[in-house]
C-alpha cells in the first residue's frame, strides 16, 4: 500500500458507497458485531411502532363505538377470557393497552437512540486511536512531506465527523426499519391512502435529493478544505505570536481568520439547510392530504362517528410515517455533505502499519564496532539532485565525528540515514556488518540518542521533558539529576522554587534558547544510549555555555560514540575525526590540525570563525 503524503484531494471521484465500505472495514470485529445486534434492536424498534399503531383502532373504536368492537368476534372471545362482560367494562382495559403500548415504543426508540449514539462515537473513539497510531508509524520522509495542518484537521476535526457519519448511517438504518414497518401497518388498514402517501412523499424526497446533491457534494469538498486551511492559520499566528506582535500584524491573522471562517461556516449553514428544509413542506402537505381524506370520508353514509376510528388511525400513521422519512432525507444529506472530510480521515486510517506496530520494542542493539557508508547515494524525489553521492565513510565505535560544509552540502541528511530514518537509494549502511533494516533498525534506533537544533520542550514539569517518553511514574529522578549536570542545566534547575517540578511552558516559553537546548542535550543523556547525534545541538548556546557542554561532551565515557553536526568549527574542534561535506560529496576528513593543513575550504572555514 501507498505510503504517499497526506493532502488535500479531489474527492468528486469517491463514491459514498464505497467509503462507507472502507469505513466498515477499519472498524474492529468487536464492534461489527454490536452494529449487528445494533440491527436486531432497530427491528424490535418497528415492531413496537407497528404494535403501538395497530391499537389505535381499537382504542378509538371503543371510544366513539363500543358495541360494535365489543360485538365484533374476535374482540368478544378476547373479551370473554378476560371477564369482560360489556362494552363499558372494556374501555379500560384497551386504554390502558394503547397507554402501554405506546409507551414500551417510546421506551424501545431511546434505547435504540442511546445505543446507536454510544456505538457511533465509541468506533470513532477507536478509529481516531487507530489513524493516530498509523500515523506516527509512518516513515520519516512521509512525515517531511506532510503539512501538520492537514493531519492535526484529520485527527481532531475529522475524526469527529467520522463518529457523526457513523450516527447518522445508524440512524438512516433505523429510520428506513421503522418507515417500511409503518407503510405496512398502514396498508393493512388503507392500502389506497397508504399508497398515496408512500408514493407521494417518498417520490418528493428523492426528487429533492436529486436537486441538492450537487450542492451537498460541494459543500462536503469546501468543509474539508476550508476546516484545514483554519487550523493552519491558528498555527501560524499563535506559533509565531512574538513576530506577531512585534510586527504588529494582528489584523492580517485575524482577517485570514475570518474569510476562511465565514465561509466554512456558510457552507455547513447550507449543508444542514438542505437536510432540515424540506420537512416543514411535507408536513403542511401531510395535513392537507389529511384533511382531504377526512372530508371524504366523512361523505359517507355511516358518518364521521364510524370513520373515525380509521382517520386517528391514518392520521397517527402519517405523524409517525413523515418524521420518519425526513429523519432518513437528514441523515443522507449530512452523510453527503460530510463525504470529503470522510475520505480524508480515510486516507489516514488506509495508511500501512510496519510488521514491528504489532511487536514489543525490540532490545537496543550491541555496537561493537563501526557504522560504514558503503557507495550511499540519496535523494528525496525520483530525477532530482543527489543530496548524497557515492558517500564513503567509517564511524568507528568510541568516537568524537564533527560533520561540517555550509548549508546544503548534505551533513544533516547524512545524519538521519546514520539513524535509520530514511533509506539510500543506492548503496547500504552497515552496522557492525548488518545493514540498517527490519527488526534490526529499530534495534539500531535505541542505541541512539539525538539532539536536534530545534528542542521540542511539551507543557509539562523539567523532571518529564529531560526523562521524555517516560510515564511520570516511572521516571528515575536521580538519573534525571545526573543527566542535568552533565548537561550544565542542574544549577539553573535547582535554584527554582519548584525545582525538577517546575513546569516549561508551552514549547519551553518560559526558558532561554541556551536552557531549552541544554534540557534536549539532558534528554539524550538520560536516555543513556551508546550513539550520541548532536544536529547544531549547540548553535543557541554562547561561546562561553558552549565550551561548557562540549567539555561536558568531551568528558563522557569513551564508550559512546558521539556524531556532531556543526556550522562553527570550534564545536567540533576537539573531535577525533572531521568529515567535511560539499555539495553532496566528503571533500576532506581528519583530524582539525591535518584539515587546517590540506584543505583549503576548511582553512577558509576557520578563518570566516576568526
Amino acid at each position: 500500500m501507498s505510503t504517499a503524503p497526506l493532502q488535500q484531494t479531489n474527492h468528486l471521484g469517491l463514491a459514498l458507497s464505497d467509503l462507507l465500505r472502507r469505513l466498515w472495514c477499519h472498524l474492529s470485529r468487536r464492534r461489527q458485531r454490536q452494529f449487528g445486534l445494533l440491527l436486531g434492536l432497530m427491528l424490535i424498534s418497528a415492531f413496537a411502532e407497528v404494535f403501538s399503531l395497530g391499537a389505535v383502532l381499537p382504542f378509538l373504536g371503543a371510544l366513539t363505538a363500543p358495541d360494535r368492537v365489543f360485538n365484533n368476534p374476535v374482540v368478544a372471545r378476547v373479551a370473554q377470557s378476560w371477564g369482560i362482560t360489556s362494552a363499558a367494562d372494556m374501555l379500560l382495559p384497551l386504554t390502558v393497552g394503547f397507554a402501554m403500548a405506546a409507551l414500551v415504543a417510546g421506551g424501545v426508540r431511546m434505547l435504540l437512540l442511546w445505543s446507536a449514539t454510544r456505538l457511533a462515537y465509541a468506533s470513532s473513539a477507536e478509529l481516531s486511536a487507530d489513524a493516530y497510531r498509523r500515523t506516527l508509524y509512518q516513515p520519516y520522509h512521509v512525515h517531511m512531506a506532510r503539512n501538520s495542518s492537514v493531519v492535526i484537521d484529520s485527527l481532531t476535526n475529522k475524526v469527529a465527523i467520522a463518529a457523526f457519519v457513523l450516527n447518522q448511517l445508524l440512524t438512516l438504518v433505523s429510520s428506513v426499519v421503522v418507515m417500511i414497518a409503518i407503510m405496512f401497518a398502514l396498508l393493512a388498514i388503507n392500502a389506497a391512502v397508504a399508497l398515496v402517501a408512500a408514493i407521494g412523499f417518498g417520490v418528493s424526497y428523492v426528487l429533492i435529493a436529486w436537486l441538492f446533491r450537487k450542492r451537498l457534494e460541494s459543500n462536503s469538498r469546501l468543509i474539508s478544505k476550508e476546516s484545514t486551511k483554519l487550523i493552519k492559520v491558528l498555527q501560524e499566528g499563535l506559533g509565531s505570536i512574538r513576530d506577531v506582535l512585534l510586527d504588529g500584524t494582528q489584523p492580517l491573522y485575524c482577517e485570514n481568520h475570518c474569510r476562511i471562517d465565514h465561509a466554512l461556516k456558510l457552507a455547513q449553514g447550507s449543508s444542514i439547510f438542505i437536510g432540515g428544509s424540506p420537512r416543514f413542506a411535507m408536513e403542511a402537505v401531510g395535513m392537507a392530504l389529511i384533511a382531504v381524506l377526512a372530508y371524504s370520508l366523512s361523505r359517507q353514509a355511516d358518518g364521521v362517528a364510524s370513520v373515525l376510528p380509521l382517520l386517528g388511525a391514518l392520521a397517527l400513521g402519517a405523524q409517525r410515517l413523515l418524521p420518519a422519512m425526513q429523519q432518513s432525507y437528514t441523515c443522507w444529506a449530512g452523510i453527503v455533505g460530510n463525504q470529503a472530510s470522510l475520505a480524508d480521515i480515510l486516507e489516514l486510517l488506509d495508511q500501512p502499519l510496519p510488521e514491528e506496530a504489532g511487536h514489543s520494542l525490540a532490545s537496543p542493539l550491541c555496537f561493537q564496532e563501526a557504522v560504514r557508508f558503503d557507495a550511499v547515494s540519496f535523494r528525496y524525489v525520483k530525477e532530482g539532485p543527489w543530496i548524497l553521492d557515492n558517500i564513503n565513510l567509517i564511524i568507528p565505535k568510541g568516537l568524537r565525528i564533527g560533520f561540517v560544509g555550509s548549508t546544503g552540502s548534505g551533513k544533516s541528511t547524512a545524519l538521519d540515514l546514520l539513524m535509520g530514518l530514511m533509506d539510500p537509494e543506492q548503496g547500504s549502511i552497515l552496522v557492525d556488518g548488518q545493514p540498517i533494516c527490519g527488526e534490526h533498525r529499530r534495534a539500531w534506533q535505541r542505541t541512539i540518542a539525538h539532539v536536534p537544533q530545534s528542542i521540542y520542550l511539551a507543557d509539562t514539569s523539567l523532571a518529564e521533558n529531560i526523562a521524555f517518553g517516560v510515564s511520570r511514574a516511572e521516571i528515575d529522578m536521580e538519573r534525571v539529576r545526573q543527566a542535568a549536570a552533565q548537561a550544565r542545566i542542574a544549577d539553573f534547575i535547582d535554584s527554582r522554587p519548584e525545582g525538577y517540578l517546575a513546569l516549561v511552558g508551552e514549547r519551553g516559553i518560559c526558558l532561554s534558547g541556551g536552557q531549552r537546548q541544554r534540557i534536549g542535550i539532558a534528554r539524550a543523556l538520560y536516555k543513556q544510549a551508546s550513539v550520541l547525534v548532536f544536529d547544531e545541538a549547540t548553535s543557541a548556546l554562547d561561546n562561553a555555555t558552549e565550551r561548557e557542554v562540549m567539555s561536558a561532551i568531551e568528558g563522557l565515557n569513551r564508550s559512546l560514540t558521539i556524531v556532531i553536526v556543526a556550522h562553527r568549527l570550534s564545536t567540533v574542534k576537539n573531535c577525533d575525526i572531521i568529515v567535511e561535506f560539499r555539495n553532496g560529496q566528503i571533500v576532506a576528513q581528519g583530524t582539525y590540525e591535518y584539515l587546517l593543513e590540506t584543505s583549503p575550504s576548511f582553512r577558509s572555514m576557520a578563518k570566516m570563525v576568526e
